[in-house]
């Protein structure tokens, strides 16, 4: 399953939408958010990298020393907003940050946005970051999420997740669908996949 992006995710516009997405009055009443906090808690990643970290809503349930990295800057810029550690893709990449090593990385939500060859490129440029027995955490949206954001290019299904990591170098140790079974996922939106691995040593 792919289709054809109709925004681009380097745009302050796209950030804005993203921000407003999420800050909308009943998400702020009711905490929507919980079950896919603890869940992200559970796999006690350690000081995390996290790629693609949008508005730092995962650096929040990550333990201290977490980073997140971000190529729009205004998502970056949010992130760094509410007291969290981001920086755009070029500041990471900068001579001071290349040395910097990380207990896991995690992609929460970005390797949908890209083909599975981009995706694979994406693993091998932060892979370098990983202690060795470092752990990845991947997670992707299911069929009903998938549709819902025209930024999304290639449905990751479980399998091609597995195989990205394990081309990788990355053993994976646990996938499973949350918060329901994966049949959800074509009825929920909020359906998600969910694979970790551990850096082969």
């Amino acid at each position: 399953m792919a289709q054809e992006p109709e925004k681009d995710t380097r745009t302050p516009d796209y950030a804005e939408e993203l921000w407003r997405g999420q800050r909308t009055w009943w998400k702020r009443l009711v905490p929507v958010q919980l079950p896919y906090r603890l869940n992200l808690r559970a796999q006690r990643l350690g000081r995390t990298l996290d790629i693609g970290c949008g508005t730092g809503r995962n650096l929040r349930s990550l333990p201290a020393g977490s980073v997140g990295v971000d190529h729009n800057p205004r998502l970056v810029g949010i992130a760094r907003s509410q007291g969290l550690e981001a920086v755009t893709t070029e500041e990471f990449a900068d001579e001071s940050n290349r040395s910097t090593q990380f207990d896991s990385l995690l992609f929460s939500h970005v390797l949908e946005h890209m083909t599975l060859d981009e995706a694979a490129g994406l693993l091998k440029q932060y892979l370098p970051h990983l202690n060795q027995g470092g752990r990845v955490f991947v997670i992707c949206p299911q069929e009903r999420g998938f549709r819902r954001d025209r930024t999304h290019v290639h449905f990751m299904t479980d399998d091609d997740i597995r195989r990205l990591l394990q081309e990788a170098g990355v053993r994976v140790e646990r996938s499973y669908s949350f918060p329901f079974p994966r049949a959800a996922g074509r009825y929920f939106t909020y359906n998600e996949f969910c694979v970790r691995g551990r850096l082969a040593g």
